[in-house]
Order: C-alpha cells, then structure tokens, then sequence
C-alpha cells in the first residue's frame, strides 16, 4: 500500500478552511479535480457518520464516493474513510482508504497537509495525487477569490 501527502496555504482562517471541508455548501466550493460540477454533497459530521460526494468532470464523467469520520477536533483535524462508489480508481476496486488532513494556522491563513493513505498501488496513488492536486488547487483559489471580493 501506497499514499500521498500534499500541503497547500490557504487564505482563509482554520475554522473556515475546516466548514469547507465539512459542510455540503463547503464541499461543493472545491471537490473534484477539474471544473466540474458537485451533483451531491451530504455530510453527517460526527465520528462514525458518513459523507457522500458525487461530482461531474468536465468530460460528462460522473465519479462517488463515501465513508466515514473516524476523527474530530475542529477546527485542528479531519480524519475519514474513503471509497469510490461510483467509477474512480480501478486499482482500488472497491477498498478502503485513509485520508487525514490537518490544518494549522500560518500568517496568512491556514497550511492545510492532506495524506490519503492506504491506497491500493503505485498507479492509484498517481492517479489520486492527480485528483487531489486539482481539488486542493480549487479550494486554493475560491479563498483566494473570496478574499480578493472583500477587498
């Protein structure tokens, strides 16, 4: 088994960085690697409740997946469960994997490190990096958007 960190700064405060990871108005702001629409975001944040996320890519592909919060200290730490439900990796048929993703506060915001872990090759591991880069690189430019709005 495999896995991939990634690390992004944030203009946005660790609690607000952590609402957009966890609420369905949140989740549709940056989930999913190009420009595509979220058809579907439904969380029940609590250890043990579930998340499902179906989203659209720009080619008309449409990819889902779920799991489970496994831990919770907002606005600090998320840490879930992780399958495709619908499409996404075929290396992973079907299995578990771990995401972790810890947020600290920096000057201009929060440094947001994103680890999914337990991934089931090298080739899934590529590819989610792939995914994952676009995702994070979204969440990046709505707060950086958001802040320029404000100002």
């Amino acid at each position: 088994m495999t896995r991939l960190t990634l690390v992004r700064r944030i203009a946005a405060r660790p609690a607000i960085v952590f609402d957009a990871l966890t609420t369905p108005d949140g989740i549709a702001c940056w989930w999913g690697p190009d420009d595509g629409p979220v058809l579907l975001a439904q969380t029940d944040v609590r250890v043990g409740g579930g998340f499902t996320v179906r989203f659209r890519m720009l080619d008309g592909a449409e990819h889902e997946s779920a799991g489970r919060y496994l831990e919770i200290v907002k606005p600090q730490r998320l840490v879930m469960s992780w399958r495709w439900t619908e499409r996404g990796e075929p290396d992973e048929g079907g299995e578990e994997s771990r995401i972790e993703i810890d947020l600290r506060p920096i000057a201009i915001g929060t440094e947001l490190t994103f680890t999914h872990a337990r991934l089931q090759s090298e080739a899934s591991r590529i590819s989610h990096q792939d995914g994952w880069t676009g995702s994070l690189d979204k969440l990046v430019r709505h707060f950086a958007s958001a802040r320029d709005e404000m100002s």
